[in-house]
């Protein structure tokens, strides 16, 4: 009898051991059925991922180039390695990124690397082609939507100054210049030499910042606020504009504290009157504000061919104080430069945004199109109606309010300034960000464009949309 019960406890010992060895067997099994169904792409994709450095050595590596075949992007032979060749030095860091054996992969040289080395589907299944490089395999190549002559003169624009540029298609998508700074020469050797200091630098010039940046909009996101009050039957309606409101406990004033008596919604975007936004914060209330910020797509997850940082709203329960705030594009709201580009895009094109695009196709090395990226609607914002209301009111701007700088000989422009606060205006006077967005011709606009300077001391009117004029004109006269 004891014998019979030792040996049940024994074989219950047993049966727990190989349930135990069953139960991790099965989790071996699913674990690996999960890397290899849903992560192996992204495993493949990563840019550490050693073996990619294997193929490279006997892959050339496809070429990237402008809209109109400029060559951005090349492989070079070094020493019987394949070496990545940047020609524009920093010109592209933001936008192609780098290529490093030691550093891995960053933006389109990360996000088109399977293309870009012909181990994508299409390639797979027609073989890799042969180089003229002996036995050598070759990759596609990317050709990009970026006009490089507005590239340079959007970088040459910036000057010495941090922030950020973005120009494109309102009515296409499609993206003509993208320019951060600060920014990096992204060929190897330079790499090398510079890495540590970039690492350390509280610049941050890897910061991609058209695209990753999120900024406090300022008097920008007033084009959002008008379409809420045009939505709300406020756009016929007078205010009263003393130069100063207390709303809540907390005072505002317009800038200088300027007075502009009796305004409708037309003018007081043009001068960008605070007291008025302010008044209309409150009059829309929580509701309306949380609608339309995410109907404009804040809190919204933007598809690019590189990585976006997601636009901010952070409001669960708003006060008076923060409904005034955020009308006038403080509080707590924070945008990329790129996402405020696609808002302007979309007030010009008669309230829908199209989806923004970089890459417009991938070519083989024989010349033959293997994927095209053809204009595609991101989202509609507004109703036609109040589109063309908010375009006539951002040519007033430019017309006879703050944006007079961006205005161009013979063509029409709308626009909309900002001067935004930070986190180092409390501390630091002329410590502001300086903004201008619009497009052009206003009334069949091919050019929109959003420009963000850092930490500027100064206005959007007075130094940004001086900027947006010369891009603006650059453009059109080439078109």
């Amino acid at each position: 009898m004891i014998r019979t019960v030792k040996l049940m406890k024994e074989n219950k010992k047993i049966i727990h051991v190989l349930i135990v060895i069953c139960f991790l067997f099965f989790s071996l099994v699913g674990y690996l059925t999960y890397v290899q169904v849903f992560k192996s792409k992204e495993i493949v994709k990563n840019s550490y991922n050693r073996r990619q450095f294997q193929v490279e050595e006997n892959t050339v590596r496809g070429k990237i180039l402008d809209r109109n075949g400029v060559i951005l992007a090349y492989n070079e032979e070094n020493g019987g390695k394949q070496q990545r060749k940047y020609p524009y030095n920093s010109l592209y860091s933001h936008v192609i990124g780098y290529n490093s054996k030691v550093y891995g992969k960053s933006l389109l040289e990360s996000s088109y690397n399977s293309y870009l080395l012909g181990l994508d589907e299409y390639t797979k299944v027609f073989s890799l082609f042969k180089s003229s490089n002996q036995d050598k395999k070759e990759g596609n190549s990317l050709l990009l939507t970026i006009d490089h002559e507005l590239q340079k003169l959007s970088h040459e624009l910036l000057e010495n100054r941090n922030g950020a540029i973005v120009a494109m298609n309102p009515k296409t998508g499609e993206i003509l210049a993208l320019v951060s700074k600060p920014d990096f020469d992204t060929n190897e050797e330079m790499l090398a030499n510079n890495w540590k200091a970039m690492v350390e630098s509280q610049s941050a010039p890897f910061l991609p910042r058209a695209t990753q940046g999120l900024y406090t909009p300022g008097s920008t996101f007033k084009v959002v606020i008008a379409a809420a009050a045009i939505e709300s039957g406020m756009d016929d309606q007078k205010f009263n504009d003393k130069g100063v409101i207390t709303i809540d406990g907390k005072e505002i004033s317009n800038s200088g504290k300027k007075a502009y008596g009796e305004i409708d919604l037309k003018k007081a975007l043009a001068v960008s009157s605070n007291v008025v936004f302010a008044q209309l914060g409150v009059k829309l209330g929580q509701e309306k504000l949380q609608e339309i910020s995410e109907r404009f797509c804040f809190e919204t997850d933007i598809s690019f061919d590189i990585p976006v940082s997601k636009s901010q709203f952070q409001y669960e329960k708003m006060e008076q104080n923060d409904m005034a705030a955020v009308a006038i594009g403080q509080g707590k709201i924070l945008v990329s430069p790129l996402h405020m580009a696609m808002i302007t895009s979309g007030i010009a094109n008669n309230g829908v945004i199209m989806k923004p695009f970089l890459v417009s196709s991938i070519v083989s090395p024989n010349g033959k199109e293997i994927k095209s990226f053809k204009k595609e609607e991101f989202k509609k914002i507004m109703e036609p109606d109040v589109a063309i209301k908010i375009n006539k009111m951002m040519q007033e701007v430019v017309n006879s309010g703050t944006g007079k700088k961006a205005a161009i000989a013979g063509i029409k422009v709308a626009g909309k300034t900002g001067t935004a606060e930070n986190e180092l205006t409390h501390q630091k006077k002329d410590k502001e960000h300086a903004w201008f967005i619009g497009f052009a011709p206003a009334e069949n606009p091919q050019i929109a464009v959003a420009i963000v300077l850092e930490y500027s001391g100064s206005s959007g009117g007075t130094i940004a949309a001086p900027i947006a004029k010369k891009i603006m004109e650059k453009y059109l006269k080439e078109k």
